[in-house]
């Protein structure tokens, strides 16, 4: 699991790399967060197709989702690109994406937080009524749980801890160093981090950033255009037993 694609820099950065990092690796399914992947935020058909062909086999997202407006009839055409579940039902696209991998079904689920972030759907309550909608018909499950605070995130893990196979939260774009197997088997992180350029402020050029921050006057983000560096985890799970048995975080 990759997180935030700061960008069309990023975007071609992994159909670069992403390929022999998976075949060094022997990995077999793929999730990448791809709200930020378009050049002027959100997602949008270009920058999907470049993840797509980097080796993302589902594309999860966040907040930022629907920023390009192309997103909308995106989400509608591909199942394989997710916005967060707990999004009201009107809204365009799925949060949760039922596929296979090595003979194994999985099921892959988009959730995005409510403290500090908007007022959806209770990601808690979301999550009882996806497992329970699909019980039975998936072997391994992910879930990129999008939020801002740790406190959400981690309360979050405990409460599926056994019932999920691998956790990931994303959105702060800042690699946590808290990886492990919770008590009941789930794999987790607080966050994966982000693919994005090195030395920036979550992609965008620091002196952008910074006068945002002294002037508080509204100011253009420019993408850096620093090298990239891809953040994520690489997480080993039983097919027989839906746990996960090791995981650890990659960069590249």
């Amino acid at each position: 699991m990759l997180g935030d694609v700061s960008r069309s820099l990023s975007c071609r950065y992994l159909e670069q790399t992403l390929p022999r990092f998976q075949k060094e690796n022997e990995v077999s399914f793929t999730v990448i967060n791809g709200e930020n992947s378009a050049e002027r935020n959100g997602i949008d058909k270009e920058s999907a197709q470049a993840l797509f062909s980097a080796g993302a086999d589902v594309i999860t997202t966040g907040n930022h989702v629907f920023r390009n407006f192309e997103a909308k009839r995106l989400l509608e055409e591909n199942p394989r690109i997710l916005r967060p579940a707990n999004f009201p039902g009107s809204v365009p696209g799925d949060g949760v994406c039922l596929t296979k991998a090595e003979g194994y079904s999985i099921l892959v689920i988009n959730l995005m937080g409510v403290v500090m972030m908007e007022p959806l759907e209770n990601p808690f309550m979301a999550v009882d009524r996806i497992l329970e909608r699909y019980k039975g018909r998936y072997d391994l499950s992910l879930l990129d749980f999008h939020a801002e605070t740790t406190s959400e995130k981690l309360a979050l893990a405990h409460y599926v801890d056994g019932r999920i196979t691998v956790m990931a939260g994303t959105h702060t774009h800042v690699a946590t160093a808290d990886e492990g197997i919770l008590p009941r088997g789930t794999a987790y992180i607080t966050d994966l981090g982000m693919c994005g350029p090195d030395g920036s402020v979550l992609g965008i050029k620091p002196e952008c950033i910074i006068e945002k921050m002294t002037t508080y006057l509204p100011v253009k983000f420019i993408p850096s255009e620093n090298h990239v560096t891809a953040h994520g985890i690489l997480a080993e799970v039983d097919g027989n037993t839906g746990k996960a048995v090791s995981i650890r975080r990659v960069t590249f």
